[in-house]
């Protein structure tokens, strides 16, 4: 869920219940240097460092952005290197890192399984952030929005302390693309210290279909050890309509009988899967049983409930609006710039409005979802349909392809109370993304209350 919303707290209070507790996986080297710049409130990234296994690396960490106290309000966060093909080790070491202590974190007190969801768009750090999470201990990954077929060998290398490789996505200049194998030793950053012996987790890709599940059984280089069936209704980045895309008269992507998975086809390949997408209920749950599946997959309810990292204050307006008949959620088919549809809830103030979104100025100094491509030159370079219109067509881009993207790197990390301070002394927006089931929320909450907690989800959904 985002980033940081689904975060060690809520997956520690989720697992703590005897349920699979996942952190996101999203830009973890960004939140974990903002927690350190905000002066770790409750010293827990620092203890959670104490037991990681190599420790010059969490000293330099420290070193680069502990603040004690916190940084001034009114000073901005430092800016972090960014991932790019060369593999500098900075942004590697911070990935690692972070990975390390949101699930070292989510497992404490408690002896149940915590994962992690990752996003197969975010390429670059991949398997710095795969490593990281191993290292403490994770018990299952997922991953949507693409098609990682490269994960399973990534797995299988990482448990062992060995070099992988990961095919990177190039376009071209104006068109086309190739791919790059990204190398990744973890021999450049262990230390002269007893390897942990790892274990391997459960890898579960997020597939919206049984035609893309049969791709990841056939192709991909390793083991697949289920799927989470995701349908349309899910927040965040969704499939894209098969088919040519038509827009209903709100300008959504409009889904037929063909995006419908075919639960039967899941049930003939003998592996567990998972329903995602407006099955958070107790009758959702039912179905999903009675359909074959293992269970459910619930975002929308738990990134509204207390444990969550999204602010208390959009929380409270969120489900001010839902139980008021008010709340709305779009599928933006324009917002990300991975060309993905995307959830956006409709919220005064965030990037979900035109005007708010019309003056913000573009900059994109976060970099997670910008793409790499091949200059006329012949060199890589790297460049985002969110940044400045003008430097995006300078690297070969189309203009129109830069008409309603939205930066979603710095909104995210902004949900989660982490804005960046912009030079007009104003913060970085927020953009919330919700699923199509945040209208029925109401079956969480506690009659004359706003709040609710992550065993108050479980609850509901057991129907206890």
């Amino acid at each position: 869920m985002g980033a940081s919303i689904s975060n060690w707290r809520l997956a520690q209070a989720v697992s703590c219940i005897g349920q699979l507790g996942v952190v996101s996986g999203t830009a973890l080297d960004g939140v974990i240097a903002r927690r350190l710049q905000d002066g770790d409130q409750g010293g827990r990234v620092r203890r959670a460092l104490e037991y990681f296994p190599f420790p010059r690396m969490a000293k330099r960490v420290l070193d680069a952005f502990f603040i004690p106290g916190g940084k001034s309000k009114d000073a901005p966060y430092c800016k972090i290197p960014m991932h790019s093909l060369e593999g500098l080790r900075e942004p590697l070491e911070l990935c690692i890192v972070g990975n390390f202590v949101e699930v070292f974190l989510a497992k404490e007190g408690h002896s149940n399984p915590v994962g992690i969801n990752y996003l197969e768009k975010i390429q670059l750090p991949h398997m710095a952030a795969i490593y990281g999470a191993l290292l403490a201990g994770v018990a299952v990954i997922i991953m949507g929005a693409g098609i990682p077929l490269a994960v399973p060998s990534v797995i299988t290398a990482l448990v062992q302390h060995q070099p992988a490789e990961y095919p990177i996505y190039i376009a071209g200049e104006t068109g086309g693309g190739e791919t790059f194998d990204l190398l990744f030793d973890p021999a450049r950053f262990v230390e002269d210290v007893p390897l942990p012996e790892l274990q391997r987790p459960d890898f579960l890709p997020i597939v919206s279909s049984e035609s893309l599940a049969k791709i990841l059984l056939s192709k991909a280089n390793g083991p697949i050890d289920g799927f989470i069936v995701e349908g349309s209704m899910a927040g965040g980045h969704n499939a894209p309509p098969r088919g040519r895309q038509t827009l209903n008269d709100e300008g959504e992507p409009v889904y037929g009988p063909r995006d419908i998975a075919k639960l039967s086809a899941f049930r003939d390949m003998k592996l567990p899967f998972w329903i995602a997408g407006s099955a958070g209920s107790a009758e959702g749950l039912r179905q999903a049983l009675a359909s074959g599946a293992c269970g459910v997959q619930a975002g929308t309810a738990f990134a509204l409930c207390e444990e969550s990292g999204l602010l208390p204050g959009v929380r409270h307006e969120l489900i001010r609006r839902a139980l008021a008949g008010e709340s709305h959620v779009f599928a933006d088919p324009v917002a990300s710039p991975t060309g993905f549809p995307f959830k956006v809830a409709d919220l005064s103030g965030s990037l979900s409005g035109k005007e708010a979104y019309q003056q913000r100025k573009r900059i994109c100094d976060l970099g997670i979802l910008r793409q790499p491509y091949r200059r006329a030159d012949g060199k890589i370079g790297y460049r985002c349909a969110a940044e400045p219109v003008a430097a995006y067509v300078a690297k070969g881009g189309r203009e129109e392809d830069t008409v309603g993207r939205k930066c979603l790197c710095n909104a995210l990390i902004a949900n989660a109370g982490m804005p960046q301070r912009l030079a007009d002394g104003t913060d970085e927006l927020c953009l919330i993304t919700m699923g199509d089931d945040l209208v029925d929320i109401r079956r969480f909450c506690n009659p004359g209350k706003l709040d609710y907690s992550a065993a108050d989800v479980i609850r509901t959904l057991l129907g206890a």
